[in-house]
């Protein structure tokens, strides 16, 4: 069965608080100092990021 809009649209906005908060605790690692776990951190938010950008993109979902 297919998902509704509002279904959708509540999954798109899950997928972007997650690569936000991956965002922003990869860049307090690096203030903090630790770089190699800021570049992990970094890895994770870009395959976040890819995610909810596609999702909204294969669903028609504006920017």
């Amino acid at each position: 069965m297919a998902k509704t809009r509002s279904e959708v649209v509540a999954e798109s906005r899950s997928k972007g608080v997650r690569a936000g908060a991956a965002a922003v605790t990869s860049v307090a690692l690096g203030v903090v100092g630790l770089p190699v776990a800021a570049a992990v951190g970094g890895a994770a938010t870009a395959w976040l990021g890819w995610r909810w950008w596609k999702h909204r993109a294969e669903n028609g979902i504006k920017f």
